[in-house]
């Protein structure tokens, strides 16, 4: 099993590593080399990520402080690397914090809210994730590290019935679960940049999604369905909007609203509200869906720098006239009489008269030979042009990120009932998502090479296949060494380099119908 080789389907992936132990063993563990390697892959490969604009700073090295804080810390709980990573960044005493902020009773029961949340975590990693599957873990012992001191769990008395642990997620607290996902996200960002950043300032990417729900009286109210002549559609949609930190693929907390409707919402205003819970001091990116002066007016205001591609009709009137030749000029963005005024014209914008941005129009080239196109960027940075046409250059890597946040971790379809529970699944959806791109921070950091050229299938898969052969070891010593040959796969599961474009064109198989398309009955 080699970097180049292809992986095997789920199911066979625990045989797969068993069959590479051997050779790991023999194999020097690419972390006796982080601190003493001068830089990150060679003079052909830097070559080709320039010319794709990707922002090259200095190298990504791992400290020994980060080494021994983060991995070998790992060896002393019982557990695979995700529960063992969700116990040291959430332990019991942060949820007893919260509770206590939030106006809580923190009682000692079977299911505290320390466990749920994690086993609703578990559910979203799993590909079938039911309530029974993880109700049969817990009865298996594999999550005994997160019980509380009740009597239950002294005298495992502990039913495989889905009932308490199904009026547990209903009663879980949704502010609880907010807090404790902004805490998670900080901890694991403090951990993963324990040996420093490689870029000069937080960058952030911007950009949103719609999700599917169940057909539910409660959510088609809160979250109509599309329409058209026809008449109505039959599943509630969602909008959301949703950071991700550029350097490290973090989820920030995501932002929802209703898709369709008179209380519909943009994802626009759904980004100012992103925008406005980052700490100031970032960098917001986004694509032409943003380059709007609402977004960069609240990226201001907010203490952010912004990167937003405009439109040419756009940048022709912020510049006055027709643009002839590339650069980069000095402008002063003022809103125009349309802006704000989308939905109400009569009411008047969310800033002031004199409101303006004062930033930098970039006029790039980008692509090659007859492919080439004009780039239009706006930027209130002070970083050197081809710096910003490379930093944007990196905005498509949020597109695998929502992907891999839709398909991987299967938040494409809630499958709630209620608008608290959908609400609740979307937090935890994105603290599941981070653990597992913590995981693939750390392997990348201990392989040299960017965390985005892993998959996210990949290693996802292989965290949750040698979940029981890691709680199988017998001590603590073998439990480091299972833990580090997972980490050593992860560093694996590199994604192809495609460099060419398509010799085809995007194509459908049309779908063939069995059955006749049920019609909406005229009343």
């Amino acid at each position: 099993m080699n970097a180049n080789a292809s992986y095997t389907p789920r199911g066979n992936v625990a045989h797969a590593l068993l069959r590479a132990v051997s050779r790991l063993i023999s194999t020097p563990s690419p972390a006796s080399n982080i601190a003493s390697s001068p830089g990150v892959g060679t003079s052909a490969d830097a070559a080709r990520r320039s010319a794709q604009c990707h922002l090259l700073f200095g190298s990504m090295t791992a400290s020994k402080t980060f080494y021994v804080s983060y991995v070998l810390s790992m060896a002393h709980v019982d557990s695979a690397p995700l529960f063992n990573l969700y116990q040291q960044v959430a332990p019991a005493e942060l949820f007893g914090v919260l509770q206590r902020q939030i106006g809580l009773q923190a009682h000692a029961r079977l299911y505290s809210a320390r466990l749920v949340i994690w086993m609703m975590l578990l559910q979203r990693l799993q590909p079938r994730g039911t309530l029974a599957s993880s109700v049969a873990q817990l009865v298996e012992g594999r999550f005994d590290a997160l019980l509380s001191q009740c009597k239950r769990s002294r005298e495992k008395n502990i039913a495989l019935a889905t009932g308490g642990y199904c009026r547990a997620r209903q009663n879980l607290s949704k502010l609880l679960v907010s807090r404790s996902m902004d805490e998670l996200i900080e901890r694991l960002r403090q951990r993963l940049l324990e040996s420093g950043s490689e870029l000069p300032q937080r960058a952030y990417l911007l950009d949103g999604s719609s999700l599917q729900l169940e057909h539910e009286p409660e959510l088609v109210r809160s979250f109509p369905p599309a329409s058209n002549q026809h008449g109505q559609a039959h599943w509630p949609v969602v909008r959301i909007v949703v950071l991700h930190d550029l350097e490290t693929g973090l989820a920030e907390r995501p932002y929802w609203g209703p898709l369709n409707g008179r209380k519909a919402v943009s994802e626009q205003a759904l980004a100012e509200r992103a925008v406005a819970h980052v700490p100031p001091g970032a960098v917001m990116v986004g694509d032409r869906n943003f380059g709007i002066f609402a977004t960069a007016y609240s990226a201001q205001q907010a203490g952010h720098q912004s990167v937003v591609r405009l439109t040419a009709v756009r940048a022709k009137a912020l510049m006055g006239g027709p643009i002839s030749r590339a650069g980069e000029y000095p402008v002063r963005w003022r809103a125009s009489r349309w802006d704000g005024r989308k939905k109400n014209k009569q009411q008047p914008p969310p800033w002031p008269a004199d409101a303006r941005v004062e930033g930098r129009l970039i006029v790039w080239r980008v692509g090659r030979g007859k492919h080439k196109q004009w780039l239009y960027l706006f930027t209130t940075t002070s970083w050197p042009a081809d710096e910003v046409v490379a930093l944007y250059g990196r905005r498509w890597q949020i597109e695998t990120d929502l992907r891999s946040l839709k398909q991987t971790v299967r938040l494409y379809r809630i499958s709630a009932h209620s608008t608290n529970m959908v609400e609740k699944e979307l937090l935890i959806a994105v603290m599941a998502y981070n653990l597992v791109r913590a995981i693939m921070f750390q392997a990348a950091q201990r392989a040299q090479i960017d965390p985005r050229q892993l998959s996210f299938t990949y290693a996802c898969n292989i965290v949750l296949d040698t979940y029981s052969e890691v709680l199988a070891a017998p001590t603590a010593k073998q439990q480091q060494q299972k833990l580090d040959w997972i980490i050593d796969l992860v560093a694996r599961c590199r994604l192809p380099k495609r460099t060419k474009r398509r010799a085809y064109p995007r194509q459908v198989w049309g779908r063939g119908y069995r059955f006749p398309i049920r019609r909406r009955e005229k009343k």
